[in-house]
């Protein structure tokens, strides 16, 4: 039989849970609620289990990012990048299944089943540029802005394909997504105004 202390803290729970989309056991311990009571939940189907230590109320709208958001919840050190991010940004024609998301350097890479992902490594000073802040779902995604996605779409051409390089510059140009300087600050960034500047040119011939 469930206790009063036991029902004021699945109340507490499902009362924070329906603040954020996407709950974690850490919400819950940080306010000194047993983790066990998020089992009970999820066995009384009042929470369901959406991923390692991330729960969320049975038949929530789920939004298109909610992968973002998840890996976003799980690896607070990674940006959201490449196509993930010119997915977020609605440019191209790129609807990937892997979260695509920039790691530091030194830190291993994140292992988990669901959301699938795709990690790469950067330096901290290219990692810590062009980065914006996003809330999906209740959660701070950070996501690499535009200038700074297309030019790293150009330094990693040789994992996503050129072509989705050049598409992605062409559009967030036409769209006036970015500005010109930006893009050549990101370009020098990443080491990559060589290899951009005949189609930067041809942008604005």
């Amino acid at each position: 039989m469930a206790t009063a202390s036991t029902r004021t803290h699945e109340q507490l729970v499902l009362s924070l849970a329906k603040k954020r989309p996407l709950l974690r056991a850490r919400d819950v311990q940080e306010r000194s609620i047993p983790t066990a009571v998020l089992g009970r939940l999820v066995a009384t189907g009042k929470l369901e289990r959406v991923g390692r230590g991330v729960y969320s109320l049975p038949g929530s709208s789920i939004s298109e990012h909610r992968s973002i958001a998840e890996v976003a919840l799980r690896v607070p050190q990674g940006v959201i990048c490449l196509l993930s991010a010119l997915r977020m940004h609605d440019i191209g024609t790129q609807s990937p299944f892997e979260v695509w998301l920039a790691i530091p350097n030194n830190h291993p890479a994140p292992r988990f089943e669901q959301p699938a992902i795709r990690t790469v490594r950067m330096s901290s000073s290219a990692l810590s540029q062009g980065v914006e802040e996003r809330m999906i779902e209740g959660v701070q995604v950070k996501v690499f802005n535009v200038p700074k996605t297309i030019a790293d779409a150009f330094k990693y051409r040789n994992k996503i394909g050129n072509d989705v390089a050049i598409e992605a510059l062409r559009e967030g140009w036409a769209e006036r997504k970015f500005k010109m300087d930006e893009l050549w600050r990101y370009a020098a960034v990443d080491r990559v105004t060589n290899v951009m500047r005949p189609y930067l040119e041809g942008l604005t011939a």
